[in-house]
């Protein structure tokens, strides 16, 4: 395995921060009305190789360094947006038949509360990562609300998609920077419980 300049193994976390971060953002700007809803065919190539197979490989490189949270959250998180661009691609080659909104909207809901056990866990973590996990859960109960016909919820759901993305790529950011640096250059915050 590599290591950095402190003889350490390289750390994933940043790769599939920044994954999940990018495609986040870009997939929420559409949901929130800022981009037209033709960007989803640069969301689907984006979400299979980035926010995808980059927090799968991340999720396999937390597991061999031992680190359960990072090897769940990764991976997990790299199979939904295998799921979504799955979804979007079978149903746009006219394989399947679109789902019914309110199966979309259970399986937001149900990924909001695995995220939300996951946020648990974050209280332990750097205050940047509990404001991820804090935004994601929340977004998805959003979205799961907009499938389920609940007006404005999709747009809501989409802009805080946004302030979740943008965590996500800002503790990416951080992460690497500071272990480029040796030292924290790029604040983080500590964790709520000590």
């Amino acid at each position: 395995m590599a290591t950095n300049q402190a003889g350490k193994p390289a750390n994933p976390a940043p790769l599939g921060l920044m994954g999940f971060g990018l495609t986040t953002v870009l997939l929420s700007s559409i949901n929130a009305g800022l981009i037209p809803p033709e960007g989803i065919n640069a969301v689907v190539p984006l979400a299979f190789a980035f926010g995808g197979l980059a927090q799968i490989l991340a999720g396999v490189l937390e597991f061999v360094s031992g680190n359960t949270f990072g090897m769940v959250a990764f991976t997990a998180y790299g199979t939904f947006w295998w799921w979504f661009a799955f979804m979007l691609w079978t149903i746009g080659a006219g394989w399947l038949k679109g789902p019914a909104p309110v199966a979309v909207a259970v399986c937001l809901a149900l990924w909001g509360m695995f995220t939300f056990g996951l946020w648990v866990s974050t209280f332990k973590k750097p205050l940047a990562i509990w404001l991820v996990f804090l935004t994601l859960w929340a977004t998805f109960f959003l979205l799961a609300a907009g499938d389920a016909g609940v007006a404005n919820m999709k747009k809501f759901g989409g802009f805080l998609g946004i302030v979740c993305g943008a965590l996500a790529m800002y503790s990416s950011f951080a992460e690497v920077t500071n272990d480029t640096y040796g030292r924290e250059v790029i604040p983080m915050g500590g964790s709520i419980v000590k």
